[in-house]
């Protein structure tokens, strides 16, 4: 496919803007108490009724695929729940969410799901396409959560090469604090158990770098904006209102990540993660109600 027949098939997208699709959710007692222990939190504290962090709305509403709907990365097939955009590698970039409210263990919600842009660019790692979806989320006829979410597909990468990965840059070191957490096959594989994400890249050492041309197993980047919340919520002024991330560097499963983080003044916290190699893997900028 050349450049231009890329940008063509971009544009041939464009009836998948706008388009929505509703899925519900019973926010089960029971998947919330398995997202409580996943997090070393006590499964039991969590009742029916109990107002749920802030955050947590990003690991309900799962799109849910027959197998055989399954393609290659463990990734539904394209056009069933996503657009089909003409490139084979999927992985997340960043959000930016706006918080009015709080789920409850055992009462229904809903997410509206909505693609609101897909971009083609091309530059030195070679094409790539930003899809944007938006994500209302609703609970007892109010809206709960906004979350714009990006995810960026690639180009597959030639047999026996690696990826194309953004040039690290060292991590800031002005924290106020900072978390360690590893990134253990455990803590990733049971993530992606209550979130239903089967993306290979997580799990398949094999699939890892023979088809997608990473050194190991990639850190799953919904988990690391869970972390960078969950950081910045222990030292929060006040109530979660707002936050925007942008990842900028894999992580590997196996390693130690270290959470970073500062208040920066009139409710905002500023938190940022760095790799075993002082690298900048991922930024996050959260307002708070004071």
């Amino acid at each position: 496919m050349t450049d231009a027949e890329f940008e063509q098939a971009i544009a041939a997208l464009a009836p998948w803007i706008g388009r929505k699709r509703i899925v519900e959710d019973e926010i089960g007692l029971t998947a919330v108490r398995r997202i409580a222990g996943m997090l070393d939190l006590d499964p039991d504290s969590f009742k029916a009724g109990t107002t749920l962090p802030p955050h947590w709305f990003t690991m309900f509403f799962a799109d849910i695929a027959k197998q055989s709907q399954i393609g290659p990365d463990g990734h539904a097939v394209k056009g069933l729940f996503l657009p089909p955009i003409p490139l084979p590698r999927r992985m997340g970039a960043g959000r930016r969410v706006r918080v009015d409210g709080r789920l409850r263990a055992a009462e229904p919600a809903r997410k509206i799901a909505e693609a609101i842009a897909i971009t083609p660019k091309i530059g030195r790692s070679g094409r790539i396409a930003v899809l944007t979806m938006r994500h209302t989320i609703e609970a007892g006829g109010r809206t709960i959560a906004v979350d714009e979410f990006d995810a960026i597909y690639r180009d597959a990468v030639p047999a026996g090469q690696k990826t194309t990965a953004t040039v690290p840059t060292p991590a800031p070191d002005d924290h106020e604090w900072e978390d360690a957490v590893e990134l253990s096959e455990v803590l990733v594989f049971r993530y992606s158990a209550v979130t239903w994400n089967a993306h290979r890249i997580h799990y398949d050492a094999d699939y890892t770098r023979g088809d997608e041309g990473y050194a190991h197993t990639v850190q799953n980047g919904g988990l690391t904006m869970q972390l960078m919340v969950d950081a910045a919520l222990k030292r929060a002024p006040g109530e979660l209102r707002a936050y925007t991330t942008r990842l900028t560097l894999p992580l590997w499963v196996g390693d130690t990540a270290r959470f970073r983080g500062k208040r920066t003044g009139d409710g905002r916290v500023k938190v940022w993660v760095a790799d075993k190699n002082g690298h900048l893997n991922g930024e996050m900028d959260l307002e708070f109600a004071t």
